[in-house]
């Protein structure tokens, strides 16, 4: 009998991140597996979960006996036993092509074993953790529900509803595996640049001159503008409006008439305007924030509101920091009261910030502390709120040749606002290590060195958009 070779090489429940972010990705972490160490993020990301674990682990340990498994037969010796938790169990079936590594065998009142895993996530509907649950119900194949003791504290059951996503990844990844050469695939700004296979992949996109390369053209509208005959970015940089078919993320003549120019500018470096930029009179004072997701509750702090005020000089940097998220509330008013102070020096206050996250974070915060109808509060929030953002009028009113418009791929972009940070390994991921690193460090020296770091990039920022308020003016004015 011929055995599949994609059942041949088992199906780990770890694959279904990479399958679900790309599949080329999973194709090549099996056959051309690339070495990478972890950024410094991702590296943090690991060392909390591991963290969460012991903390499961400790809080079991404290309730049963806990046995730790050696091998898969150590597993199996453990389960006939009836050991009450076995730590780090090892669990294979040759014929379904599955291999598991569950935190958790936990064993039910019926003497059969539940799986359960520690995520630091808050959620139990990510798929790849229905995934990797599901794989270890498969491989136990007793029906009772897996167990996820998640980030926030709450331990949720996953059960017969993961199945069919399951199927869906087993027999997609064994598609996949069958394949003799590596599957096509579309560009993706967010993903393809923190993948390790990037540099893999980019010279093939580059040298067919994939549209899904341009800023705003989703991969399946690039599919579908294949299909209609307009495959590469120099296509459609010479199409017409008319000529460019309504298709799925891309329909109606504005969204068209911004991708071909959106090609025009990435073929020739040149900037298109859209429309004349209309930036609000007043004081303007620029806002930014730093904040930690990886908190033990999870709720977001703001470790940091920074400011850059007139007269937009290094020296005119002021901040609210706390040390951790036990001072949080103080925080948020210590930032009430600069808004308070500021209005009161600047009655046309215009609070200029980059993308909508710092005012999603006030309104946030306002119900965290049910504070809606505090003054301050309502004013930021409220129709006639100070808040600006600056970004609003870089997508309504220009197409630049870039990949992607965050605030450093235009501020650093030499051919636009050319301001560089003086860290330039630092960004909001670097801000949350640094913060966490400092959250940790019993150092008073190594600590306050931390924090001037952090303030720096934070200054940075806010000094960038006052760059980017800069040349706007210029280029409109």
């Amino acid at each position: 009998m011929t055995t599949n070779k994609s059942i041949q090489t088992l199906i780990k429940p770890s694959d279904a991140s990479a399958w679900i972010a790309c599949h080329r990705r999973a194709w090549l972490d099996k056959h051309q597996p690339a070495s990478y160490e972890p950024d410094a993020f991702n590296q943090l990301l690991s060392d909390l979960g591991l963290e969460h674990e012991a903390a499961v682990l400790a809080q079991l340990e404290n309730q049963y006996p806990v046995s730790h498994a050696t091998s898969f037969e150590h597993t199996q010796a453990l389960i006939q036993q009836g050991i009450p938790i076995i730590y780090q169990g090892r669990l294979r079936d040759e014929c379904q092509g599955l291999v598991g590594y569950p935190d958790f065998l936990i064993r039910h009142e019926s003497g059969q074993y539940q799986p359960a895993d520690a995520k630091l996530s808050l959620s139990e509907n990510k798929k790849s953790i229905q995934i990797q649950l599901g794989i270890y119900r498969r491989l136990l194949n007793n029906g009772l529900p897996a167990m996820v003791f998640l980030g926030d504290g709450r331990v949720a059951l996953l059960g017969d509803e993961v199945e069919s996503l399951v199927d869906e990844f087993i027999t997609g990844l064994r598609a996949l595996l069958d394949l003799q050469h590596q599957p096509p695939v579309r560009y993706s700004h967010s993903k393809c640049r923190i993948c390790p296979y990037e540099a893999h992949c980019r010279p093939e996109f580059e040298a067919r001159e994939d549209i899904s390369l341009l800023y705003g053209i989703h991969g399946k509208a690039a599919d579908y503008l294949t299909e209609a005959g307009i495959s590469t970015i120099s296509q459609l940089a010479t199409s017409t409006i008319e000529a460019v078919p309504d298709v799925p993320y891309l329909k109606g003549n504005k969204r068209k008439h911004r991708a071909i120019l959106q090609a025009k500018s990435f073929l020739s470096g040149k900037i298109y305007p859209l429309n004349k930029a209309i930036l609000p009179e007043g004081t303007w004072i620029h806002f930014d924030i730093e904040d930690n997701p990886l908190t033990p509750t999870r709720e977001r702090h703001v470790y940091l509101w920074g400011f850059l005020l007139p007269a937009y000089a290094r020296d005119d940097f002021d901040y609210v920091w706390t040390d951790d998220e036990t001072r949080d509330y103080e925080g948020w008013l210590g930032f009430l009261q600069k808004i308070e102070v500021y209005r009161a020096l600047y009655p046309s206050l215009v609070l200029a910030h980059y993308s909508n996250h710092e005012k999603a974070t006030i309104r946030k915060y306002a119900e965290r502390y049910a504070m809606e109808n505090h003054a301050t509060v309502a004013w930021l929030l409220g129709q006639d709120s100070p808040l600006f953002d600056i970004q609003n009028p870089i997508l309504d009113c220009l197409v630049l040749p870039l990949q992607g418009y965050g605030l450093k791929d235009i501020c650093k972009h030499p051919g636009l606002v050319n301001f560089q940070w003086e860290n330039q390994g630092s960004g909001s991921q670097w801000s949350v290590v640094q913060f966490n690193h400092f959250r940790s460090e019993t150092n008073l020296l190594e600590k306050q060195k931390l924090k001037t770091e952090i303030l720096g990039y934070n200054r940075d920022d806010v000094i960038a958009t006052r760059n980017l308020e800069l040349w706007l003016r210029r280029l409109f004015c």
